[in-house]
């Protein structure tokens, strides 16, 4: 067994022997076929630079004997045609003697095969020296120096060439083949080894491989650099004064300057607002300053910090007003008051009244001693003394910061922003208007004593009735079913029939508004409060109140109609039922002056405002169900939500106050001051989240005021736009389907704005 062993060991020791020695004999063998490439590829390149040597001599010898040449040509116009027919007939016999490959041989890498003569061979191949200078000379204009390029194919693209075989054509017509090129891992083992690589490139225009001179990559490198290619050139030689000064009194030019150097230039004004608009709508951005890190004292005694100091910190007391030109002793004229403007002061508070008048003496010795003087510095001790004083530290916020993020209106439309139809035809003020269920009748009344139909989408007047007096409001029924409306004109509020909608409707309304008897309804005493009658002259229902009426609200079934009377001892709140021609006193108990009423949409549930409250009433239940508490000078209108649960108010003072009905009935949502003057009308789109108000200061404000279904979410108000116009608008009402506004003004005209 241990014999065994010992000639298993002795085998792997003579294998492992030999593997070593054929792996020195190759490493050995390698590197006798590198050193056999290398001293190849230096005959290679020797080669080439003999072969550039020979095209260069080659070059010099053919320009000499295009200038010999040249002098032949001039001899005689018979001669030159002689010697053509004979070198292109010579041309042709050659042609058939050679082949196209030992042509290509003898041509220069940088030149075409042209024609040869007959005798003349060139030592490299064999392309005649006499006839290339010929037709070099014939041919072409170019310079002594240029050299031919080796592509013939003009302008037209390479890449038709890629998957060809040859580069273009000669003067007659063959094929130019193009040059066998290495391989990626042959030029990359060639490139190793040679240190001149990076300076060669390829030419595929020419389809060669040229190499950069010493010269020329100092040239690019000082290019590359920003300098001049040529190391010689000074850029910085001193300047020659090429004029002579001497004895020359004058400049070369005494001209004036011209204008256009102090006028400030037009484009440039025009380049600065181009960047500003930019600036301002964010197109341009500018870095923000970085914040300086804040230095302190790590060790040192810093007297400013509060924490380090033990007790009461000193605070100095504030300082005392300084003098004015009120207190000199002969003020000019503008700060003396006049005699009324004294006895005004008397009529003043005290704490309102000037503590001192100022008068004007004529000299200093005659101003007497200040009266006021042991009084003003007792009070000032006292401040001094007795109110306390404490360090107040603030906190540094953003004003920015605390505002309320809004979304932008872009984001929030369709709203009312631009004047569409205006309808023209009252002569005077246009006090109020109301649209028809559908959309597309609009009914106007003005003080001139008229009322008016149009037609909201070509600004047409269909109808027109004189009533005779001023209108105080218009309402059209909301059923669309009943085209009538209602008008209240001092003590009277008529009823009307438009004369619009099918035969049917026109039945109807022509059944409803028929009256036999004229009745009186709620006696009180010997006086009665309404009474119903018919009016032959306008075609409808007169309802005769005994005071003025002076608002009127329609409920959402068309049926029953609410009228104010806020004057005399009676001031009541009326309900009327048209179908049963009957008239009734609401069951509650006023409280105030009333000023208009609304009906809930859904519910039946009743709003009445007085000048400081807003009651709220349940109909069926008749007790009162919320009291809101406005703290508004005087309410002037109201307007309830859609959906019920939210209210919003107007008033005389301009603030118009947001209130919702499940949160709170005495501090308003929102409150907005908004105009300068009193607030006329107030009013919700029925489908949009947009409500709006308009004053006589002559602007309505349109909002968008988004209500949602989720109760822990508080309402959206975003201002969107405002409506100007040069007089007072009184009325403004929606579209209800389309998100358009109609204001009523002062200047008798009606206006339309759309989205």
């Amino acid at each position: 067994m241990e014999l065994k062993f010992g000639k298993k060991a002795t085998m792997a020791v003579t294998k492992k022997n030999t593997k070593k020695k054929e792996k020195q004999e190759n490493l050995k063998e390698k590197r006798r076929d590198e050193t056999k490439e290398k001293e190849s590829s230096k005959n290679l390149q020797k080669k080439s630079k003999e072969k550039k040597v020979r095209s260069s001599l080659q070059k010099k010898s053919k320009v000499k004997k295009v200038r010999s040449s040249l002098q032949k040509i001039k001899l005689s116009d018979d001669e030159e045609e002689a010697e053509k027919s004979s070198q292109i007939s010579e041309y042709y016999s050659e042609e058939e003697e050679t082949s196209g490959d030992e042509l290509n041989d003898g041509a220069s890498p940088s030149r075409t095969v042209v024609a040869r003569k007959r005798g003349d061979t060139n030592t490299s191949g064999g392309v005649s020296d006499d006839n290339d200078s010929f037709h070099s000379a014939v041919e072409s204009d170019s310079s002594e120096d240029e050299v031919a390029p080796r592509n013939t194919i003009g302008e037209v693209p390479l890449e038709f060439y890629k998957d060809e075989e040859h580069i273009g054509y000669d003067v007659i017509g063959r094929k130019i083949k193009k040059k066998d090129r290495k391989d990626k891992l042959d030029a990359f083992l060639a490139n190793v080894d040679d240190k001149k690589s990076w300076r060669r490139f390829i030419d595929e225009y020419n389809d060669e491989e040229v190499e950069l001179t010493k010269k020329e990559t100092k040239m690019i490198n000082r290019i590359l650099k920003g300098k001049t290619p040529h190391a010689d050139v000074n850029p910085y030689e001193p300047y020659v004064d090429w004029f002579v000064w001497e004895g020359k009194g004058h400049p070369l030019s005494n001209a004036p300057e011209p204008k256009r150097r102090f006028i400030p230039s037009k484009s440039e004004a025009k380049k600065i607002k181009k960047y500003v608009r930019a600036i301002r709508e964010g197109r341009i951005t500018f870095e923000k300053p970085k914040e300086k890190e804040k230095v302190y004292l790590l060790w040192g005694d810093d007297s400013s910090s509060s924490g380090k100091t033990r007790g009461l910190s000193y605070i100095p007391p504030p300082k005392a007003k300084l003098p004015g030109h009120e207190e000199a002793y002969n003020p000019s004229l503008e700060y003396l008051p006049t005699q009324e403007e004294i006895n005004s002061y008397q009529l003043m508070y005290e704490e309102d009244r000037p503590t001192f008048i100022p008068t004007s003496y004529t000299s200093l010795r005659s101003v007497p001693a200040y009266a006021n003087f042991l009084k003003e510095l007792f009070a000032r001790c006292l401040d001094l003394y007795l109110c306390p004083r404490v360090i107040k530290k603030r906190v540094n916020i953003d004003p920015e910061s605390l505002k309320k993020k809004l979304p932008d209106p872009k984001d929030l439309r369709p709203y009312p922003t631009t004047c569409y139809i205006e309808y023209k035809g009252h002569s005077e003020a246009v006090v109020t208007i109301s649209t028809d269920s559908s959309g597309q009748w609009i009914a106007s009344g003005s003080t001139d004593g008229t009322v008016r139909v149009w037609e909201v989408a070509t600004g047409r007047c269909v109808r027109v009735w004189e009533v005779g007096s001023s209108i105080r409001q218009v309402a059209w029924n909301p059923s669309p079913d009943l085209p009538i409306l209602a008008v209240s004109v001092d003590q009277d509020v008529l009823i009307l029939d438009t004369g619009l909608g099918s035969e049917e409707e026109q039945g109807k309304i022509k059944d409803l508004l028929h009256m036999q008897k004229s009745t009186i309804s709620d006696e009180s005493g010997d006086a009665a409060i309404v009474s119903w009658l018919s009016d032959d002259k306008l075609g409808g229902l007169r309802l005769k109140h005994s005071k003025t009426v002076t608002s009127i609200e329609w409920h959402r079934k068309g049926d029953y109609l609410s009228t104010v009377i806020p004057a005399g001892e009676s001031r009541a709140i009326m309900i009327h039922q048209l179908s049963r021609k009957g008239s009734q006193r609401i069951p509650f108990k006023l409280h105030g002056l009333p000023v208009s009423t609304a009906f809930h949409p859904v519910r039946s549930i009743f709003f009445i405002s007085t000048k400081k409250n807003v009651r709220v009433y349940d109909l069926l239940k008749e007790k009162m169900i919320k009291k809101i508490d406005t703290g508004l000078r005087e309410v002037s209108c109201i307007a309830v939500h859609p959906g019920g649960d939210n209210v919003i108010i107007g008033s005389r003072e301009g603030k118009l106050c947001w209130f919702d009905m499940d949160l709170s009935s005495v501090k308003p949502y929102a409150n907005l001051k908004i105009h300068k003057k009193d607030i006329t009308n107030v009013s919700f789109h029925r489908s949009y989240p947009l409500f709006a108000s308009c004053s006589e200061d002559g602007k309505a404000y349109v909002f968008h005021g988004m209500v949602y279904s989720d109760l822990n979410q508080n309402p959206l108000i975003v201002p969107l736009r405002i409506l100007q116009e040069k007089n007072g608008i009184l009325d403004c009402k929606f579209h209800p389907r389309q998100p358009w506004l109609f204001t009523a003004g002062a200047n008798s005209v009606i206006r339309l704005y759309c989205h």
